[in-house]
């Protein structure tokens, strides 16, 4: 067993003397939330969506994939819980700690390239109705969402090999220089440019649609700033404390680098565990695509109509 409870020792002293300790409590519990409340509105969501994909539904089929990575994600964050529990402390051996890295992070950006793509999808529709409808179909969103998580998966095998050595798993302090020259890369193509994308996206549906009071177009204005709105609420924090990380480990000599890295050890930490909340808001995006789940599941939604069908296509 690896020990890292007191903050002190080798184990700590090569880890620029973090407190890992601090804090770990409130971390590993908001992971325990993610993961119970992620279990529960995805199995909510989870038989819906594949009837509305075998009628036909063509968005139904990019948020089944989204359920589908968001299931892999969740499996993996009672782990996370655990380790920050013991304040970074790995026991689970080395195979494990990269195959629980490796889902948790190749998820958490594969889930940002299918907000994208339900995105693009939305914006398609309301732009481009009638010129669009060959290219959005159920085997077209199969295969981008297919070659979107091929992408990241290749992505994730090629990046530089992640901090693996007990007590760590997945974290590394300061940054090595291989990882934050790669972290440039990670923030500006997970982060940065969806970010872009989703945006510019919204702008285009609210041109779109204009002040219509049509339900329909109301649904897909609050469907595409809920994409937005998880997006920057999840990620923003995240990425943004990445990134002033890789900067320092570039910028800074090591005694004021790992001085900085006791700072933002725990605000680090926290912004890391609220974006796997990103798994329990997702089916958020279902709720609004279907008035019937909404009306059943939700509060302040009361009655019960209609097919499952009546989703905006």
């Amino acid at each position: 067993m690896w020990d890292n409870s007191s903050g002190a020792g080798p184990a700590n002293a090569s880890r620029c003397g973090v407190d890992f300790q601090a804090g770990c409590c409130a971390v590993a519990m908001l992971y325990g939330a993610a993961f119970l409340l992620g279990l529960a509105t995805n199995a909510a969501t989870l038989g819906p969506l594949v009837r509305l994909v075998r009628a036909g539904n063509v968005l139904a089929v990019y948020l089944l994939g989204l359920a589908a990575s968001d299931g892999l994600y969740l499996l993996t964050l009672p782990l996370w819980a655990a380790y920050a529990w013991r304040g970074h402390a790995w026991e689970l051996g080395t195979a494990a700690c990269r195959a629980a890295g490796f889902f948790f992070y190749s998820n958490m950006y594969v889930s940002v390239a299918l907000l994208c793509l339900i995105s693009l999808e939305r914006c398609l529709a309301v732009a481009r109705p009638l010129q669009s409808r060959g290219l959005r179909s159920r085997a077209g969103a199969a295969a981008a969402s297919a070659t979107a998580a091929a992408t990241v998966f290749v992505c994730h095998v090629a990046a530089p090999p992640p901090p693996a050595t007990p007590p760590a798993c997945y974290d590394s302090y300061p940054l090595p220089p291989g990882v934050a020259r790669f972290n440039y890369f990670r923030v500006a193509a997970g982060f940065g440019l969806p970010a872009a994308v989703l945006g510019a996206a919204y702008a285009r549906i609210l041109r779109g649609i204009g002040a219509s009071g049509s339900r329909h177009k109301v649904r897909a204005r609050r469907l595409a700033l809920a994409v937005l709105g998880i997006f920057l609420l999840c990620f923003a924090p995240y990425h943004g404390l990445l990134l002033l990380r890789t900067v320092a480990a570039s910028a800074l000599p090591l005694r004021a680098l790992c001085a900085l890295e006791r700072r933002l050890h725990l605000p680090f930490a926290l912004a890391l565990s609220l974006s796997s909340f990103n798994s329990a808001l997702d089916p958020v995006l279902y709720a609004l695509l279907s008035r019937r789940w909404g009306r059943r599941h939700l509060p302040g939604h009361g009655g019960v109509d209609g097919a499952v069908a009546t989703v905006a296509r």
